[in-house]
């Protein structure tokens, strides 16, 4: 690992090597767990569903358990254990024996404040965003239905911090971030009458918690991305907003990839693509993706994908160029007939640097693959559903700048969620979950019916769990009939040799090797 890497796991507060801290592994959400050894392209053949683990939690709307995160050598009241973590829809927080799946301890939030609206899967009245860990103090930090931050023990459970007001209740909030004890996470929908922004919670002093926030706007620009607010090792937040006004003199930001400054917050930059009007109208949310941060050689870049199916490399050190609109590289990838639902980049790109210095960026694509994409050396047969892209990071010849290189598009996924790398293997879920919002066209207009929790939540599938080859998107394994439920909007886990899955009926799987 990079020395400049290194310092960074210090500084935000993840000490261990076998640890999936938060979403995505680290604060850049590059989805690359960089220290694994025991998985690699020639062992996960030998990959098998090692547990399955039923939780009392009740889903609300179309969601149950967030995604995993994990840590190592955890003191318990059973001894030493690696445990793994989900938060509860139903406001509950378990952790979860790595080795038998076994149940170590689990929390109830209690809350005193009722919800204004009834729930629905636009705003279900759940706790959402996946937790972090605090390795450091010992600590991981979770925000329950009504707005407030708990923080408690890795190994007992028992609350160390707060609980804290956070965020407005039943907001719908997104997975947490922590650098420099500060929280941050990221709002959308309005839900709760909440404004959508980056919101931050100052955890140096817990009996004086400050809390802090960048409103988009007030009306819209949802940072949605499920990955919540991105960290750079620059200095600066990221957040791509959905749709909304686009008025950066007023300080609105809709449609529109903003970066701020860590703490205080303030917006150091922004890029809106020359369609942002486009892409307000016909409701293709840039805030449907959450970005990828990375350093390759002198360069510090971003990418990242939304509802119009176009991916995008940024600067991240000057969005935009001079005039926030001139990207490094786009390519559309989805969504030819600009439907604002069920195509295009969901979820959040990836990266993995691989050992001879070579960089790649994976993307998870709903949909067909457009027309208009680039040309894949590598492929695998129609992919009606959604696949995962896969580009080189190169420089470009002519400009002297980075960009990206088609290097293979997988089969078939339906559909995918972010890829977890690890070790040259590429891990991804086909999700079972059937995208369909509303009834009738999907192109945007005045009255659409939008689909209930049941409606949405019929026609799904059970999920599947794929290893690709990272250079080639051979399939190492799939997991055939494993996991016997769905997932909605959720994300893989990778430590220590073994892969974590969540679905909709509340269960948790582990995958290792036999």
């Amino acid at each position: 690992m990079a020395l400049a890497a290194i310092a960074w796991l210090l500084l935000s507060g993840s000490l261990n090597a076998a640890d999936w801290p938060t979403f995505g592994h680290d604060p850049q959400r590059s989805g690359w767990a960089f220290d694994e050894a025991k998985l690699n392209p020639q062992s996960v053949a030998n990959l098998e569903l090692k547990w399955k683990a039923q939780l009392k939690n009740e889903p609300r709307s179309l969601t149950a358990l967030t995604a995993p995160v994990v840590a190592a050598d955890i003191e318990t009241a059973g001894g030493i254990k690696t445990l793994v973590y989900v938060a509860g829809s139903s406001d509950h927080l378990f952790a979860l024996d790595a080795k038998t799946g076994e149940i170590v301890w689990s929390h109830d939030f209690e809350t005193h404040v009722l919800p204004k609206d009834a729930g629905m899967w636009l705003c279900p009245n759940n706790v959402n965003a996946t937790p972090t860990l605090d390795r450091a103090a010992n600590i991981i930090y979770a925000i329950a239905t009504d707005g407030r931050l708990w923080g408690l023990d890795l190994g007992s459970g028992r609350v160390k911090f707060g609980p804290a007001q956070f965020v407005p209740p039943y907001s719908k909030n997104w997975s947490l971030n922590l650098v420099e004890g500060i929280i941050y996470t990221s709002l959308s929908q309005n839900c709760g009458d909440a404004p959508s922004g980056i919101y931050t919670m100052e955890i140096r002093h817990p009996l004086r918690p400050v809390v802090r926030s960048v409103i988009f706007d007030r009306n819209g620009a949802g940072v949605w991305g499920r990955g919540g607010p991105v960290i750079g090792r620059n200095g600066r937040v990221y957040a791509a907003a959905g749709d909304g006004d686009f008025d950066p003199a007023a300080g609105k930001f809709g449609s529109s990839m903003v970066a701020a400054s860590l703490g205080d917050l303030k917006v150091m930059d922004y890029y809106a693509p020359e369609n942002f009007r486009d892409v307000t109208k016909y409701d293709l949310d840039m805030g449907a993706s959450s970005p990828v941060w990375f350093a390759w050689r002198d360069h510090n870049l971003l990418a990242t994908g939304g509802k119009e199916g176009v991916l995008t490399l940024l600067d991240a050190d000057s969005l935009g160029a001079r005039d926030h609109q001139t990207p490094l590289f786009t390519a559309r990838l989805a969504n030819d007939e600009k439907s604002y639902e069920g195509k295009g980049v969901w979820g959040c790109p990836s990266y993995w640097r691989d050992e001879n210095g070579e960089a790649w960026v994976y993307a998870p694509i709903m949909g067909p693959v457009s027309v208009h994409a680039p040309s894949f050396p590598v492929t695998y047969g129609p992919n009606p559903h959604g696949s995962v892209a896969a580009f080189r990071v190169i420089i470009d010849s002519a400009s002297g700048k980075p960009t990206l290189q088609p290097a293979w598009i997988s089969a078939d996924f339906n559909v995918p969620d972010p890829a977890a790398i690890a070790n040259g293997v590429v891990f991804a879920l086909s999700t079972g979950e059937n995208p369909q919002q509303t009834q009738g066209t999907r192109v945007i207009y005045s009255g659409q019916k939008t689909l209930t929790d049941a409606e949405r939540s019929a026609n799904t599938r059970h999920g599947v769990l794929y290893a690709l080859d990272a250079r080639t998107g051979k399939v190492l394994y799939q997991s055939g009939d494993a996991i016997t439920g769905w997932v909605h909007f959720s994300g893989l886990a990778v430590a220590d040799g073994q892969v974590y899955a969540v679905d909709h009926d509340s269960h948790v799987y582990c995958f290792g090797l036999k």
